[in-house]
């Protein structure tokens, strides 16, 4: 993942060395099966292959709405035109190619009009409202408001747990001129426990010296569910560039992020 101290810009730079295939995805952890089959992979047209990859990862918040993060739609809005579509698939392993999958679902991407570049709150957040409802799945349950600041103030937020769920990179590998990042096309799940707490970020380690995992390239927009629950607390947003220290979630139960959510959800 990129820097914490600058996130966008090296997450732009990031995006372009892997082609811009994919932007966070799991690291140390494991292939999630069935696990969480309300977390899917944000899929587009490439230009320059016109071939169907991995963007970003979100989760299903609603039957028709997939929560994921702004500089996803973001991106995919900025491409030329023919290739401004996302689609939406749940399946657990997706390979790129020329066609889309049967289960691939299409729909309308809304970026936060306060979506910025300012580290202390940048709405990184959106949602890709699905052209048909999607079934048969318990969705990820929105936290209520203020549920990190209580967790705190009750000092359980310290010793808390958090599961990570995305598609993409397992973990880096060495190559010959350096890290590099194989994208598997599989769903996987990490645990991470907790480093710190701001007014828009929740800060979680996944190094796995620590018996942490967290995430990497492919998992931008994908899920920090409480542990053994889902309640969902975050999004996965940025990290450390060798997806090895820390991961840099956008809070679910702030004020702002609940303004947006709002507009297409009930909340609770």
């Amino acid at each position: 993942m990129p820097s914490v101290k600058k996130p966008l810009l090296l997450l732009a730079l990031l995006l372009a060395a892997v082609g811009a295939s994919s932007a966070y995805a799991i690291s140390y952890g494991q292939p999630d099966g069935e696990g969480h089959p309300n977390v899917g992979a944000m899929l587009r047209l490439r230009p320059s292959d016109s071939v169907y990859r991995i963007v970003c990862t979100g989760s299903l918040i609603s039957p028709t709405v997939f929560l994921t993060a702004s500089h996803c739609t973001d991106f995919v809005e900025n491409q030329p035109p023919g290739f401004q579509d996302a689609w939406v698939t749940f399946d657990t392993h997706f390979t790129s190619g020329t066609s889309l999958p049967a289960s691939a679902i299409h729909g309308t991407m809304y970026t936060n009009p306060l979506f910025n570049q300012r580290q202390s709150d940048p709405g990184d957040i959106a949602v890709i409202v699905l052209d048909r409802p999607v079934t048969g799945v318990t969705l990820a349950q929105l936290p209520p408001a203020g549920l990190l600041d209580r967790m705190r103030e009750a000092g359980t937020l310290k010793d808390a747990r958090f599961t990570s769920v995305g598609y993409g990179v397992l973990e880096p590998v060495n190559g010959p001129g350096g890290k590099v990042f194989p994208l598997t096309g599989d769903r996987n799940v990490s645990i991470g426990g907790f480093n710190a707490l701001t007014d828009a970020w929740l800060k979680l380690s996944g190094n796995p010296s620590h018996g942490d995992g967290g995430t990497c390239f492919g998992d931008s927009g994908g899920p920090q569910f409480l542990e053994d629950t889902l309640t969902q607390v975050s999004i996965t947003i940025t990290g450390d560039a060798v997806c090895r220290a820390t991961n840099v979630d956008y809070r679910l139960d702030t004020p702002q992020a609940r303004d947006f959510l709002s507009d297409f959800v009930a909340l609770p």
